[in-house]
């Protein structure tokens, strides 16, 4: 224990506690003990112990003395804590610093609406197709074969611990590949749009298992599984989150709307039928003939409602409702 610095270790005992006291007041469930080697990290919450010198790329720690780094950025404020986390092999270390600010005002002054996807990652409003960079499903067969060969290892020999970095290191390139595309695709929109509209997705539900139970056993299990691995890869709530915190820095916002109907609708005559989207990329309305990309005109409905929460409220029902509900404050 003295090996360790003492602050960190009291920050972990605060953490618990917090956890529990989240737990008691329904706000989070249980807290589960982290398995070693997944999520290692601990936190310096001691600013008058932290030395940070950006000039030559370089911090002092507790007990770990100065040590050099790779600065990704200059940090801006007075250091208030530093977290030290390990992920694929790599160590890393996040430094949370206090400033004031102005509030923020948006350069652009458009809006947008954002249709997301499995065959395309994104369709926006203005007609752009976003291509899905599949990082796992590119790699998959070479991740399939490093388990494999993991898998045959006696566990926990040396070789094994090889294989397990193998594919440890495969993870982290997957994962690098996946961050930089919705981090590119976001601050591009939250650049060039002070409004985005995006689908209120329940993620969770529609990746959810249909294996079922032995008494009701699923159907098309094989098919559904493999949706889930898709949607999952395309991680479209990491993508809302960034959205939401950049648009927040630049002054703009981001609405969630709800997903229903949006790609069965016509925007040019409003009827609603399942028939008109003939394809996965073709919409063609039985009522009135009006054509277009399917994802571009979902995403022309997401805009179309969102404008309307933005008018009246979150009860609106946009697409060509007779009427508006106005969401009652809290």
């Amino acid at each position: 224990m003295a090996d360790a610095p003492v602050h960190p270790l009291q920050q972990t005992l605060k953490d618990l506690e917090r956890a529990y006291a989240n737990f008691f007041a329904k706000r989070a469930a249980f807290p589960r003990f982290k398995k070693k080697g997944r999520s290692d990290r601990f936190r310096y919450p001691e600013p008058k112990q932290i030395k940070l010198d950006q000039g030559n790329s370089r911090v002092f720690l507790p007990k770990l003395g100065w040590l050099r780094y790779r600065n990704s950025r200059e940090a801006l404020g007075a250091v208030r804590n530093v977290t030290v986390s390990a992920n694929g092999g790599k160590w890393f270390m996040s430094i949370q610093t206090e400033r004031a600010v102005q509030d923020p005002a948006h350069p652009a002054s458009s809006i947008v609406g954002v249709d997301m996807g499995v065959a395309n990652f994104a369709a926006l409003s203005t007609g752009e197709i976003i291509a899905p960079v599949d990082a796992r499903k590119r790699h998959a067969q070479r991740l399939a074969r490093y388990q494999r060969a993991m898998s045959r290892k006696q566990k926990f020999s040396r070789n094994w611990i090889k294989a397990k970095a193998r594919v440890q290191k495969l993870h982290t390139r997957i994962g690098n590949i996946r961050r930089d595309h919705l981090h590119k695709l976001s601050t591009t929109l939250s650049q060039n749009h002070a409004g985005i509209v995006i689908e209120d997705l329940q993620v969770r539900n529609m990746s959810r298992s249909a294996s079922g139970t032995v008494e009701q056993p699923g159907r098309n299990t094989r098919a559904k599984a493999g949706l889930n691995r898709s949607i999952l890869d395309q991680e479209w709530f990491e993508f809302r989150r960034q959205l939401e915190y950049k648009q927040a820095w630049r002054g703009g916002i981001v609405v969630a709307v709800n997903p229903r109907n949006t790609s069965r609708t016509c925007p040019a005559c409003g009827h609603v039928a399942k028939e008109s989207r003939t394809t996965q990329s073709r919409f063609e309305c039985v009522a009135c003939g009006h054509t277009a990309h399917a994802d571009v005109n979902a995403a022309s409905n997401i805009l179309a409602a969102g404008h309307a929460v933005m008018a009246c409220g979150r009860g609106c029902q946009p697409l060509h409702a007779p009427r508006c509900v106005l969401e009652q404050p809290r």
